[in-house]
């Protein structure tokens, strides 16, 4: 447990601000570890906003992880029926012109869970369920960091009371930052960003119509949709399911300055769906439309995750995906720090990884997705050449199914990882144990499923007719904790591989032939030169 010390102080191992999805997940990962952590958050309860409601199958592995992917289905607002998938329409809903989007599950078989949909504010809860179980987090509900500071062998954040008024001086040996975008912890580092403002206002609705939910069966098994308008160069306007009883929200541009007052919310729904309907407004509230990249992730001993370090405008649901990533790549990461067994370049790995990975999601999933339908409506109209935008349409359709399969984030290049490249989100799904990568499923030699083998250390599975001991007294010689695994002829064949050695974070540090690359493969794995 963290210690109180003098008057108004508090002693702990690392201190997180920010006690949202993120946050929490860092807390979560560190306790699990047997960290001591402080979980500093301004708001008492979760705010009840549908936003980061796309949750992968990476991301619900995390929840297995940390033993919480039951609560997470009994969590979900929609029926089992109701899948996560999504479509784009052009012009409107109406217009004749749809095609599957997103459809998350057709790189199911590369993961050990299912993907999900559900509000944020439901993952929080869930998230700040396990916190509250866990004696390693001693959480402040509705306490807001205000000042941050560093010394060489600690930081320090003070904290107020926003019940009491009263104030707190946390020291930790490290900061998590997960404050959000306008992150103070962040820039009290002075950790600068990189920002492109691309001079959007946008408009978030939350609205509750069962017409609207009769248009929708129009597309079954659509939970959100994407409508492009030539006139918006672009930019979506974007339906979204937040629950089974009709409820959903919508985002899509306004003019600059526009207000509650004087947008016109029926007019606006009513271009993007292709008719008026009924509906009622439960929330209405505006942002502007940016990028932000932190330009290093770690100073000193702060370092920053979630919407802290990057981000972007909420298309394709990356943002709270990249997040949790981040949680659970610092999270091991700097519990190694902390036990001491981790080596000089482990730590700095977390911002050489994850940095490189965010960029590539902005730049070729999120970005490239405005311009490329901004290049489609100012190239095709139906009206023009309608057989040239129907051949272009039915291209966009299949590029729609790559989409999911290109996205697969990798280390490749890492300093802690045995594998040439550089860290990208830009990939393509394989069975194949590759250094760098995410591992995909498999069994254990007694045909138990693989991913509930794996503990939380580094884990060296190894094929039929292998032995692990080499592995073993390597990681016993290091302090590292290991667990090893026979894994079945079936798995060993679709790895490529006897021998696999898999970082806490389930990603392949090495794969390789013989254990003599053993001593060298776990070394680099957390940090050391060969």
């Amino acid at each position: 447990m963290s210690e109180r010390g003098e008057s108004g102080t508090l002693r702990t191992r690392v201190a997180v601000v920010g006690g949202g999805p993120v946050g929490s997940a860092v807390a979560i990962t560190l306790a699990q570890e047997g960290v001591d952590v402080v979980l500093i958050e301004k708001h008492a309860s979760p705010q009840p906003v549908p936003k980061g409601q796309n949750l992968t199958q990476r991301t619900v592995e995390h929840f297995r992880f940390w033993g919480l992917d039951e609560r997470l289905v009994a969590a979900r607002t929609m029926t089992a029926a109701q899948r996560s998938a999504g479509m784009t329409a052009y012009g409107s809903l109406f217009s004749g012109y749809a095609y599957p989007w997103l459809r998350r599950d057709s790189v199911g078989a590369y993961y050990a869970a299912p993907n999900m949909r559900l509000p944020q504010y439901r993952t929080e809860s869930v998230l700040r369920e396990r916190v509250a179980e866990l004696d390693a987090v001693s959480p402040l509900w509705e306490w807001a960091a205000t000042e941050v500071s560093q010394e060489a062998d600690s930081a320090r954040v003070r904290a107020v009371s926003r019940a009491t008024g009263a104030s707190l001086d946390v020291i930790a040996d490290y900061v998590v930052a997960a404050d959000g975008s306008g992150s103070l912890v962040r820039d009290g580092a002075g950790i600068s960003q990189t920002r492109a403002d691309h001079d959007r206002r946008m408009v978030l609705a939350v609205f509750r119509s069962a017409e609207f939910d009769r248009v929708m069966e129009r597309f079954p098994d659509t939970a959100f949709a994407n409508v492009m308008n030539e006139d918006l160069e672009g930019y979506w306007q974007f339906f979204g399911r937040v629950d089974a009883s009709e409820t959903w929200f919508f985002h899509c541009p306004v003019p600059a300055g526009t207000t509650a007052e004087s947008l016109d919310l029926s007019a606006v729904l009513a271009r993007a769906i292709g008719r008026p309907i009924a509906f009622e407004t439960q929330y209405l509230g505006f942002w502007d439309l940016r990028f932000t990249l932190a330009d290093t992730y770690r100073s000193g001993r702060i370092l920053v995750a979630g919407d802290a370090a990057h981000s972007h405008p909420p298309y394709g649901g990356y943002g709270i995906n990249s997040g949790f990533e981040d949680a659970r790549n610092l999270g091991w990461k700097l519990a190694a720090e902390l036990h001491g067994w981790a080596g000089p370049a482990l730590l700095d790995s977390y911002d050489l990884e994850r940095r490189p990975v965010f960029a590539a999601t902005r730049d070729h999933f999120i970005e490239q997705s405005i311009l490329d339908d901004r290049r489609f409506l100012a190239a095709f109209h139906p009206d023009r050449d309608r057989g040239a935008f129907e051949r272009a349409w039915a291209a966009r359709t299949s590029d729609a199914v790559d989409e999911v399969d290109r996205f697969e984030p990798h280390y490749t290049g890492s300093p802690v990882v045995d594998a040439v490249g550089r860290p990208s989100a830009v990939g393509a799904h394989e069975m194949r144990a590759r250094a760098g990568h995410h591992l995909a499923p498999g069994s254990t030699a007694s045909g138990a499923e693989l991913f509930g083998a794996l503990g939380r250390g580094f884990g060296v599975l190894y094929a039929p007719g292998t032995a692990p001991d080499a592995f073993v007294a390597v990681a016993a010689r290091l302090g590292v904790p290991i667990r090893a695994i026979g894994v079945d002829a079936a798995t060993a064949a679709a790895y490529d591989a006897p021998f696999v050695l898999v970082r806490p974070d389930h990603f392949v540090a090495w794969a390789g032939a013989s254990d003599e690359d053993a001593a060298p493969a776990l070394r680099i794995a957390i940090g050391y030169e060969a």
